[in-house]
């Protein structure tokens, strides 16, 4: 989003802070500033200057859509469940920074094994950008919640490791263009 738009909230509304991954509430009638609308979450800024985020499922308290998931595959084979879980994770941000964290690096591995009731278990391996990161509950929450929506799936583990540490060397190349590292 290129211009920064200020929008009265017509409901209350819960947030997360940002950095610290605080839960409060907003009250209807306050303005806030959209900040960032990557994914299905709204980073915006508050009219005290707080950056707070807004769940896509509130979407509307601020004038905009609820975003669906959009499967890529139908079929619900181990194979076609891992692609699926790529292309969904590719729909998380990090609420700071604009670029989702498949590409940021943040994804270490998804294993998809076929469980003994013929759905798939889903584990995930990922980072943070920083260890005491306050938003990482709430990324890895994310995380688990776009896979859980998945067909096929039946039980995910998100599990944040910080060995190796992240580090800028870990971004794609387009992530590096878009924040400017090249």
């Amino acid at each position: 989003m290129a211009e920064r738009e200020v929008v009265t909230l017509t409901r209350d509304v819960n947030i997360v802070t940002i950095p610290d991954g605080h839960h409060g509430t907003l009250q209807k009638g306050q303005e806030v500033t959209i900040h960032q609308s990557l994914g299905s979450n709204y980073t915006v800024i508050t009219d005290y200057g707080h950056m707070v985020r807004i769940a896509g499922s509130d979407a509307d308290a601020i004038g905009r859509e609820v975003h669906e998931l959009h499967t890529l595959v139908s079929d619900t084979g181990t194979k076609a469940v891992e692609k699926n879980c790529w292309e969904v994770m590719k729909t998380v941000y990090d609420p700071e920074i604009p670029v989702n964290i498949v590409d940021l690096g943040l994804v270490y591995g998804c294993d998809v094994s076929r469980n003994e009731q013929g759905g798939n278990n889903v584990h995930i391996r990922m980072t943070l950008t920083a260890p005491g990161c306050g938003m990482g509950p709430v990324i890895q929450s994310d995380v688990e919640k776009c896979i859980r929506a998945l067909p096929g799936v039946s039980s995910v583990n998100v599990e944040v490791v910080l060995d190796p540490p992240w580090s800028r060397e870990m971004m794609s190349e387009v992530a590096q263009v878009q924040l400017g590292l090249f």
